[in-house]
């Protein structure tokens, strides 16, 4: 269309947002759907973290906060990064915003411009390129492998650097893989970023508290202080606190960036939603018991999928260390004719014939930078992710 800005023109529609779309549709005309295709915990939001959230409400905190977030929840920040990571970030170097994503928005496009590049590592969360594509600039993807346990080498990461690269953008616990990058990993990428003072680092932790022993969680900023002046770490309430539709995501940065940022972010939404602040104030400060129920729940729930789908015939499940995907291989069943006649020569393939022969949706794992693989959530009850399986392994018994 002649009125669309090249911009746009350069961003693909999320992957994720259609198949879970297409779910709704079908559940909508009456089909027996199961969507494993977002990314969000089932969880309810705590009782607290609500609790003050209707408090806020009642005193008629209802109005335009500051840009960057309220104060009293940039100080809880600052001590949630102090008390969690050893990282100490003064309020001026915090900022909050409508969600991780926007945190990441604000920060590419207030550095980016054409010429430029950001190295990401595949399999990467679909924003990630059009976001950099967004802003003119160019994604650079750095492949991992299965058998490194998709974690980027030091020399990957060295092969995939130029004068260009502006930003590297790593994910741990990562979207799709669920894949922990420990002390040692990120000291490895450390030493390559030593050599390359032009490379800052965003360091998107989102899942920071769904890592399962013995993988622990480490940030950049605090296993190479040396390089805190040039990393962005990034982080939000969604996933830890199930608290995905409050929309707070928050980061911590030098302040030159974050002034960057908040200019930008107070020119396109302002400031974040005030009632969610202050329950995400009340999820940092508050009881944290919440978050190993949680991550035990994950836990289970992570080895009865891949047990479940390690038992359909041309699957193949690595078993994750954190987050709650699995990224299985179904290059065993590509090629093949399905229930519908039909055969199936990608990855895209697999998932629409799945969910049309069975109802279960997935996502492709091409969306990802993982061709021949598929995404799945078991963010969901063991019920429905053992019907799910069950419902896999009958459509892979089922393929010519």
């Amino acid at each position: 269309m002649p009125f669309l800005s090249d911009a746009v023109s350069r961003l693909a529609p999320s992957a994720t947002v259609a198949i879970t779309q297409k779910a709704r549709e079908l559940a909508a005309q009456g089909r027996d759907v199961i969507s494993l295709s977002a990314g969000e915990p089932d969880f309810d939001t705590p009782e607290h973290i609500r609790e003050a959230a209707k408090q806020a409400i009642d005193r008629g905190a209802t109005r335009y906060t500051a840009p960057d977030g309220i104060p009293e929840l940039k100080a809880a920040i600052s001590r949630k990064f102090q008390r969690e990571n050893g990282v100490d970030y003064d309020p001026r170097e915090i900022m909050v915003s409508t969600g991780g994503k926007q945190v990441i928005f604000n920060a590419l496009l207030a550095t980016l411009g054409p010429g430029d590049e950001a190295v990401i590592p595949a399999p990467y969360w679909v924003s990630y390129p059009d976001i950099v594509r967004l802003s003119g600039a160019a994604p650079v993807i750095a492949p991992t492998q299965a058998a490194d346990g998709f974690r980027l080498t030091p020399d990957a990461l060295e092969a995939a650097l130029s004068p260009r690269t502006k930003w590297l953008i790593l994910n741990s616990p990562g979207n799709p893989t669920g894949t922990v990058l420990s002390e040692a990993d990120l000291a490895g990428l450390a030493e390559v970023l030593r050599r390359h003072p032009h490379v800052w680092t965003l360091c998107d932790d989102i899942y920071e508290h769904i890592a399962h022993p013995p993988a622990r969680f480490a940030t950049l900023a605090a296993v190479a202080p040396e390089l805190r002046d040039r990393v962005l770490t990034v982080n939000g309430v969604s996933k830890a606190y199930a608290m995905t539709g409050w929309r707070i995501g928050y980061c911590g940065g030098p302040v030159a960036l974050v002034d960057a940022m908040r200019k930008l972010q107070g020119q396109s939404t302002t400031n974040p939603c005030s009632i969610s602040q202050w329950a995400a104030l009340a999820a940092l400060d508050g009881p944290q018991d919440y978050l190993s129920d949680a991550r035990a729940a994950f836990a289970r729930r992570r080895d009865l999928i891949v047990a479940g789908l390690n038992g359909a015939a041309g699957l193949s499940c690595p078993t994750p260390d954190g987050a709650f995907y699995v990224l299985p291989s179904c290059a065993g069943a590509l090629a093949r004719v399905a229930p519908s006649g039909r055969a199936m020569a990608d990855d895209a393939a697999f998932c629409a014939e799945l969910l049309d022969a069975e109802g279960v949706a997935a996502t492709p794992g091409s969306a990802f930078g993982a061709e021949g693989r598929f995404r799945l959530s078991y963010a969901a009850s063991d019920a429905t992710l053992a019907e799910a399986c069950a419902r896999i392994r009958r459509f892979c018994a089922t393929l010519r």
